[in-house]
């Protein structure tokens, strides 16, 4: 594992925060433990002193006996029944002491929750029982509180693992941005944690990377596609005999390619921004006017039949849009017309031909056409279309109706102008 990582660093810093905890823990037993049997031997000296004098004066007797029985002691000298206790398996063993010298033996021990006094001297053994109910070691509370930690410590290594997780794998697909791999597909992008809202402006960024490549896909295959006409145009008028009207119209040509370039730079920003376009409020004829000249279509070809009110729009993007559905509206109709309509602030564009093959969402992909027969493609009119009227507040719909073809420009919201 790489130590510059920060699962390294977290695994190590989870790793010494428990071995933190089990010397803790270790140092704490010890000093319980030590604890518990200072207070046995302060209780229980004084009892041992008691019975061993006593013993050494011979006076072990039955009034002794009973004198410690007023202090809750019961003294034990049947030797069977000392090794019942002595020797029971059960039997705990709580302090031992040893004195070799003086061939003594002394233990606490613990049968039962009652403890118990041993006591051998020079082979005679006596046994005291304490008969008050000893209380619960305090070892178990710490043990336990022990596990919980160490439980919570390691839940929490994993739960912080599982949140961090994604940061590696969102390492990964960033070295394939530059591969053009922009599928961030990978992570809970629900979450509200750092991890999870970073995963989504990284998705975000990715998107915008897409969409910066495809608009400009778009701008290069609709600079061949639209700059095929007016330069084979040209061409022609170079090639013919020169006069002031040829040169006008050669001049027209050159004014269109300008136009047309224009046009590309327009749609390009379009595509691959994401600022809101400035819009303003022009008549419906304006704009409509100004995408015939752009189109370079006769008048007649454009039937006209809606009002002339006003629009909050971009009167150069939506220029190029209504110039583009004019165009597909002429390309596809069986009596090369097209007729416009109005209905509040939306715009009907209407031709004579044959419905739609597919559905109208097919269209707005900007490569549809390559995967369909360009006859009954739109080609990139309707995806830049879509991409110029949703900048506007603006959406398309489409309808076919007594073999009419109803492409409808409405409005999100209707203008109160």
């Amino acid at each position: 594992m790489n130590r510059s990582s920060i699962f390294f660093t977290i695994t190590v810093s989870f790793i010494i925060s428990i071995i933190l905890v089990i010397v803790s823990f270790f140092l704490l037993m010890t000093h319980n433990y030590k604890t518990q049997e200072k207070e046995l031997m302060d209780r229980y000296i004084p009892i041992v002193k008691k019975v061993m004098t006593k013993h050494h004066k011979g006076g072990l007797d039955m009034k002794f006996a009973v004198g410690l029985k007023e202090y809750n002691y019961e003294l034990f000298t049947n030797k069977g029944k000392i090794n019942a206790i002595t020797y029971n398996p059960k039997t705990k063993v709580l302090i031992q002491r040893e004195s070799p010298k003086r061939d003594t033996i002394f233990r606490v021990l613990k049968l039962n929750d009652f403890n118990y006094i041993y006591m051998k001297k020079r082979g005679e053994t006596i046994l005291v029982k304490d008969n008050t109910l000893s209380s619960h070691s305090s070892n178990i509370y710490i043990i336990l509180v022990f596990a919980i930690v160490i439980i919570t410590i390691i839940l929490m290594y994993l739960i912080t693992l599982r949140k961090l997780m994604p940061l590696k794998i969102l390492k990964d697909k960033v070295k394939t941005l530059g591969d053009e791999n922009f599928d961030f597909e990978c992570c809970n992008l629900d979450g509200k944690d750092e991890v999870s809202l970073l995963a989504v402006e990284f998705k975000n960024a990715a998107k915008k990377l897409n969409d910066v490549k495809e608009s400009r896909n778009v701008f290069i295959r609709n600079i061949m596609h639209e700059l095929k006409t007016p330069i084979t145009k040209g061409k022609f008028l170079t090639e013919i005999e020169r006069n002031d009207s040829n040169d006008d119209k050669l001049k027209e040509v050159f004014n269109r390619l300008e136009a047309l370039i224009n046009e590309f730079a327009s749609i390009e920003e379009l595509i691959s921004s994401t600022k809101n376009v400035e819009k303003k409020v022009y008549f419906i004829d304006d704009i409509v006017d100004n995408a015939k000249d752009i189109l370079m279509v006769e008048d007649d070809d454009v039937i006209k039949k809606y009002e002339n009110k006003k629009i909050e729009v971009n009167f150069k993007l939506f220029s190029i849009a209504v110039k583009n559905l004019i165009d597909n509206a002429l390309k596809y109709s069986s009596n090369k017309k097209v007729v416009i309509k109005s209905s509040d602030d939306n715009l009907i564009f209407e031709n004579e031909g044959e419905p739609l093959k597919f559905d109208l969402e097919k269209y707005f992909e900007p490569f549809f056409s390559s995967e369909v027969n360009n006859k009954d493609s739109f080609g990139l009119g309707l995806y830049i279309i879509f991409n110029i009227l949703k900048a506007n507040h603006y959406t398309l719909e489409y309808k076919y109706e007594n073999k009419t073809n109803r492409f409808i420009c409405k409005k999100d919201e209707v203008s109160t102008i």
